[in-house]
């Protein structure tokens, strides 16, 4: 509560100060955000593995967990109400500075950074930017360049189409190069609030001990006004141990590459959204999949990883225009096994599904800054035993249809 109030004062004195200095444009700070309230009933369990902040950030249903008497207790529906998604962002302007055009932005919210943390005032975004006339230069944290911030689902719930969506914000230096119509695209990254998985549970230090940063090279093309599409290539190492169980040293890694690419259609009465995702490794980006241990030296102990394979897409519609806007979100995602066969622990998310699918449509009405939306969410996991090649076998569909309603008061 003590870093909320000394946050809320900082805003009211900064904008105060950007008030009385409208006459002078070459600084300013302009706040706006919004506040929303969830309501939401599940017709079968989440668990915060599979799922975030009470079930707050959707992703798929809990499998089956028998009682005695052969009850599925998962089986149970779930209610609730959250205010937590409720968002405050103030974009600032600057005088230019090393012969660019300045900005930068900061975002918090009320998500918290752990599940003891809800309700908690947490950073989502914090970052400079420099312009050249072709050339920028961002350096703070941001969303992950893999997601589509152009083109991602407009879904009401939080999920943002996660977990077939990659979905991240890290810490990073990325320089972007306009070259006629067509954008390049440069990233450094680290991570923070989303972590991958490893020997001690979800944690940055596997990418910070392998002494490098994750590494993005994007490239955009505009198609005329109606087509834009993006394409590119993700590259990260972690390094799982310093030390092994017998207390040998060990700097064995693990390198995962991924590729996307991601299309967007506007046109008047429509707009449409395809993303297609090939992901190594992709439980950082809040998707199935990880890596798990190959082989292990007997003495040492020293151990080699591969990777868990996924494919990913989604297709998201929306209306334009008009007080109603109507919507239509659908993803898949698939297991695609390992690269090599696996002898020891697997790290990661979804380990024992061989597929996810879901169909999200909505509905919104706005009448100036407030608006009242509804979306039912139908998400089935394919749940089942992994095989020592990744795969998942034997499997049986575990479905919940989550009703979301829920107020946005802009401001």
């Amino acid at each position: 509560m003590k870093k909320l109030v000394i946050a809320l004062l900082l805003a009211s004195c900064l904008s105060v100060y950007a008030q009385d200095n409208k006459e002078d444009q070459k600084f300013g700070i302009n706040f706006s955000g919004f506040v929303k309230t969830d309501i939401f009933r599940d017709t079968r369990q989440s668990s915060t593995s599979n799922g975030l902040r009470e079930g707050h950030f959707y992703l798929y249903p809990d499998n089956a967990l028998f009682d005695i008497a052969g009850n599925d207790i998962n089986a149970n529906p779930s209610f609730h109400i959250l205010n937590i998604q409720t968002r405050l962002k103030g974009d600032i302007t600057g005088p230019d500075a090393f012969g660019a055009k300045t900005s930068g932005g900061i975002e918090a919210e009320f998500f918290g950074t752990n599940e003891s943390d809800i309700n908690g005032f947490r950073l989502r975004h914090a970052w400079v930017k420099l312009d050249w006339s072709n050339t920028a230069l961002l350096i703070g944290q941001n969303w992950h360049p893999m997601f589509p911030v152009e083109s991602y689902p407009l879904t009401l719930s939080f999920n943002t189409g996660a977990p077939f969506t990659p979905f991240s914000r890290n810490p990073q230096v990325r320089i972007t190069r306009k070259i006629s119509d067509i954008g390049l695209s440069l990233t450094a990254y680290g991570q923070r609030d989303f972590t991958s998985s490893g020997p001690d549970g979800g944690s940055n230090k596997y990418l910070r001990n392998s002494g490098l940063p994750g590494f993005d090279l994007q490239v955009r093309v505009p198609v005329g006004d109606a087509i834009t599409g993006w394409a590119g290539i993700d590259y990260k190492k972690l390094r799982p141990e310093l030390r092994t169980p017998a207390n040998y040293e060990t700097d064995a890694t693990i390198g995962s590459f991924s590729m996307y690419t991601n299309v967007k259609f506007k046109t008047d009465p429509v707009n449409i959204s395809v993303m297609g995702i090939y992901g190594q490794n992709a439980s950082d980006l809040v998707m199935i999949g990880g890596y798990a241990v190959s082989g292990s030296n007997p003495v040492s102990q020293v151990k080699t990883y591969t990777n868990l394979k996924t494919a990913n897409i989604w297709a998201d519609l929306t209306t334009n225009g008009g007080k109603v806007i109507l919507g239509l979100f659908t993803g898949f995602s698939k297991n695609l096994g390992a690269q090599d066969l696996i002898t020891g622990t697997v790290y990661g998310r979804g380990n024992d599904i061989d597929h996810v699918f879901r169909v999200a449509p909505r509905i919104a009405v706005t009448e100036g800054r407030l608006t009242f939306a509804g979306e039912i969410e139908s998400t089935t996991a394919a749940y089942g035993t992994m095989q020592t090649n990744g795969k998942v076998i034997n499997t049986d569909n575990i479905s919940n249809l989550r009703i979301l309603l829920c107020t946005i008061y802009k401001f």
